[in-house]
């Protein structure tokens, strides 16, 4: 019968994904609807629960169960980051091989990370490997081929853990999961694949010399398995009967090895070489024996092997009369390592799914959004210029007011172009619009304001209840701390606050604006009437409408407008621009397991926006050349006209509307954005206080669980023992504390009857006339044949104890046999002869046996007593019928 160690499974507990994962994809894929993917969260938690209640089951429709699981989770590695500063989960695992109780567990470790999760279902995958191939028919070639395989499939993947353990799990690991452990665990799996496959060999019946082979190389693989778990820092992990079934096994296929070899030996009828070999076969097997005890499982091999040895012997003897040699002068039998670990599978799950497919990875989302920063970036440095270049161009054209300039030569109706205009603003709401726009802002501020503030304000109380109990529990608090936590959240949260302090300087710049313009917008938001009777008549320059000046001045201020409009178009375009980066990133992560993505994107931005870049040059290099042509036709114009004053106000007041036009449409603009900059604004502060509370809520569950781990540490702390009670207390006298204590665990030593003084005996300690204490530590006749004096006794015989004896077990009752001063209350003393009488009349012979180191007697003396000393000259004292005196002895109170 096959013995086949099983690693024993990790133990965890239920965790809640649908929540923290549902919130992770509210607050990051913005575009992304968190109620479509409802099913697929609910799936991957059931596959969790599922994953802990089939691990129990010793199938392989378990273990696809945990194929799956592992699969899952490998999928959304790069789609939904489990970790402390991400989707903050808490996996809590229990070592394999701690023997607590479930709830008990001593040896755990909680972080929220996937990578440990994955590291911990990957063990579990390992051991429940190993438990399946130990429970198959090794006596059919379908058990054999499934253990060989299941084996096989263990050892890669816990030599793949002791690769990736340390850099998975960044805390100190329990100890199922050192690499120390791992190793000796993939080796103690890869001699149990080479050991299935000795086995298939032996029951195909397959060449004598090549099952010598694989059986030697089990037995170096056994040895070198032994060699691991021996080590000092995981020796005492294992449990009681591994190292010896290791142990054992080592020497019994060792031996099986030498017994092929030697029917190698018979059939090139090398007899004595068989012998040898069977010699050395039985030696090992008898080794193996004596190492594994009720573990050995090599009971029908020696039978063999003993029938084989004395059939060569007699044969040797009777016929062949071979020389047998010496066994370090025989050829080594070689080794068949046909057992090999087997690369980790991915996916491990034929039947595997994705249920997030439609999630798109991390890498190729935070690449794209990069992309699209550097696109907006770009896009609107474009854009900016072009406002930049019309707005300049507007102010001149203000400044010199064209076109109404040249509209208004009659000097009495209102220019056609500030009819339009007026007519545009009050279309677009009027100055009543940017007042409403303007009052919404302050509300809009402090809305956003709040919610950062109260942001910040949770991360502070965190990270201050972390240090207080970081300094309360000082090295016993081992979480992470919270400032390494909060770094990202915090460093999110100072850039929103920065964009608001930048808000509000924008906000205070739209409001002088705003200020500066107001009369002339409020005249443009009139009826045409009263926008009439603001204007002051002038003088009739109706003759200048046909002159060349009027008229190339005309042209030039149509050219204007078409440059504007160039702009518009060119603006679209560069807002418009089309890109398919999507497949660029994903083929790069497919590639190479990383995306470039500024190679990648400056490469497409340069392609797609050169053009665009070069047409915005071009544009304001037209406009530098048309203004200066305006502004030399208006001077030749403006000299042409007769002037006075009311004609003077006129056109200054024309002047200003057209700035105020400009003016309105702008701030308009930049009113409209920042509302809607503050409304965006707004949920991208609620998705960074979501994932603050999240974290904090979390945090807040991980102290409770450690507070209570750490509470019941301290509650089983064994505490330390009591001072000792002073002698004026009724204490034990001084000398008596030195003596060490008897152990709890021993039985009370008997009392001191012979502790009071009797007549005509003294009370202080080393005078003649005291009794020795019999039957205390570190006295004469003390259970266990413990023999000491108290210090600085004066004429001790007896050899000085430096520890002050050894503690005594006392005799059932408290009575001792040989503490002849030990009486009870109305009691007369024990009468000694050929045997004497315990009180209640149990007899007991004149020389008692059954105690450790005890003699039968010294001359002349009738009983001996444990660990005695010859006899030593007579003093004063008691004296036992029939024996030498035993010296005086002090007495310590």
């Amino acid at each position: 019968m096959a013995t086949m160690l099983a690693i024993p499974l990790k133990k965890t507990y239920e965790v809640d994904l649908v929540k923290p994962l549902r919130n992770f994809i509210q607050n990051t894929f913005t575009q992304a609807n968190p109620d479509d993917y409802n099913g697929a969260l609910t799936e991957f938690n059931k596959l969790r629960n599922a994953m802990i209640t089939k691990s129990v089951d010793k199938h392989e429709s378990a273990l696809e169960v945990l194929y799956r699981y592992h699969d899952q989770l490998v999928a959304i590695e790069n789609k939904l980051p489990i970790a402390e500063n991400q989707i903050r989960v808490q996996f809590k695992w229990r070592d394999a091989f701690d023997e607590g109780s479930f709830l008990a567990g001593k040896r755990t470790l909680a972080i929220a990370s996937a990578a440990y999760e994955k590291v911990c279902m990957l063990f579990n995958i390992a051991a429940l490997q190993s438990q399946i191939g130990s429970i198959q028919n090794f006596e059919s070639d379908e058990g054999l081929k499934t253990a060989v395989k299941l084996f096989q499939q263990s050892c890669g993947i816990l030599g793949h853990l002791k690769d990736i353990v340390l850099s998975h799990v960044q805390q100190e690991p329990t100890p199922d999961l050192n690499p120390d452990t791992l190793s000796s665990l993939s080796a103690v799996m890869l001699a149990q694949a080479q050991e299935s496959i000795y086995r298939k060999a032996t029951n195909d019946r397959m060449k004598d010399s090549m099952i010598a082979k694989v059986a030697y190389q089990c037995s170096e693989l056994y040895a070198d398995a032994m060699k691991l778990m021996q080590l000092g820092s995981i020796r005492d992990l294992w449990p009681r009967d591994w190292l010896a079934t290791i142990v054992m096994k080592q020497a019994g296929f060792h031996a099986m090895a030498e017994y092929y070899q030697a029917l190698v030996a018979q059939q090139t009828k090398s007899y004595g070489e068989e012998i040898a070999r069977l010699q050395h076969a039985m030696e090992l097997m008898n080794a193996s024996q004596t190492r594994g005890g009720t573990t050995f499982c090599f009971r029908n091999e020696v039978g063999k092997l003993q029938r084989a040895l004395e059939s060569a012997k007699k044969d040797n003897d009777f016929i062949y009369h071979d020389k047998i040699p010496d066994l370090k002068s025989l050829p080594s039998i070689g080794k068949a390592a046909v057992a090999k670990a087997s690369p980790v599978a991915n996916p491990m799950s034929t039947k595997f799914a994705d249920l997030f497919e439609k999630i798109v990875p991390l890498p190729v989302y935070e690449a794209l959004s990069a992309f699209e920063n550097r696109r907006n970036q770009i896009s609107n440095m474009e854009i900016g210029r072009l406002k930049e270049g019309t707005a300049l161009m507007n102010s001149v054209m203000a400044s010199l007011n064209l076109p109404a300039a040249l509209e208004d030569l009659s000097g009495a109706k209102v220019p056609q172009s500030v009819i339009d205009k007026a007519k545009q603003v009050q279309e677009s709401g009027g100055i009543q619009l940017i007042e409403s726009l303007m009052n919404n802002l302050p509300e809009l501020l402090t809305r956003n304001r709040e919610i950062l503030d109260e942001s910040l304000q949770s991360l502070d109380n965190e990270e201050k209840s972390d240090k207080q109990l970081r300094e309360q529990f000082k090295e016993k608090w081992t979480r992470t701390p919270s400032q390494t936590l909060t770094k990202p959240m915090r460093d999110e949260a100072m850039k929103y606050k920065t964009i608001l302090d930048t808000a509000i300087q924008a906000d205070r710049i739209v409001r002088d604006k705003y200020e500066q313009n107001k009369m002339a917008i409020s005249l443009l938001s009139k009826p045409p009437g009263e926008l009439e009777k603001a204007l002051p008549e002038a003088g009739n320059t109706g003759s200048l409408q046909s002159s060349p000046v009027v008229r190339e001045l005309r042209q030039l201020c149509e050219e204007v407008e078409t440059v504007k409009a160039e702009r518009e178009v060119i603006e679209t375009e560069l807002k418009d621009a089309k890109f398919d980066m999507s497949s660029k990133f994903f083929g790069a992560l497919a590639a190479d397991g990383a995306i470039n993505e500024e190679t990648l994107s400056v490469n497409e931005l340069d392609r797609v926006y050169s053009p665009l870049k070069q047409q915005v040059t071009d544009s304001i290099h037209r406009q530098e050349t048309l203004l200066a042509r305006v502004q030399n036709l208006n001077t030749e114009f403006t000299q042409a006209k007769s002037s006075n004053q009311s004609a003077a106000q006129r056109e200054q007041l024309l002047k200003d509307l057209a700035a105020g036009f400009d003016h309105y449409m702008e701030l308009k603009n930049n009113l409209e954005e920042g509302t809607k900059f503050y409304n965006d604004l707004t949920p991208l502060l609620v998705r960074l206080q979501t994932k603050i509370n999240d974290f904090c809520f979390a945090r807040k569950t991980e102290k409770e669980e450690l507070m209570s781990d750490l509470q019941k540490q301290i509650a089983n702390t064994p505490t330390q023992p009591p001072p000792s009670v002073p002698q004026y207390q009724g204490g034990p006298p001084a000398a008596a504390t030195a003596q060490p204590t008897v152990p709890s665990s021993s039985p009370s030593a008997p009392p001191n009857y012979g502790g009071q003084p009797q007549q005509g005996q003294s009370s202080q300690p080393g005078q003649p006339g005291q009794p020795p204490q019999y039957g205390q530590p570190g006295h004469p006749g003390g259970y266990g044949g413990g023999w000491g004096a108290a210090p600085n006794a004066p004429n001790a015989p007896y050899p000085t104890n430096p520890a002050g004896g050894y503690p005594m077990p006392a005799m059932p009752g408290g009575y001792s046999s040989y503490n002849p001063y030990m009486q009870y209350p109305q009691q007369q003393p024990p009468q000694y002869g050929q045997g004497y009488q315990q009180p209640g009349g149990l007899p007991y012979p004149a020389n008692p046996q059954g105690y450790p180191g005890q003699q039968q007697g010294y001359p002349g003396q009738q009983q001996g007593y444990p660990g005695q000393h010859p006899p030593y000259p007579q003093q004063g004292g008691y004296q036992y019928p029939g024996a030498p005196p035993y010296p005086q002895q002090p007495q310590y109170r």
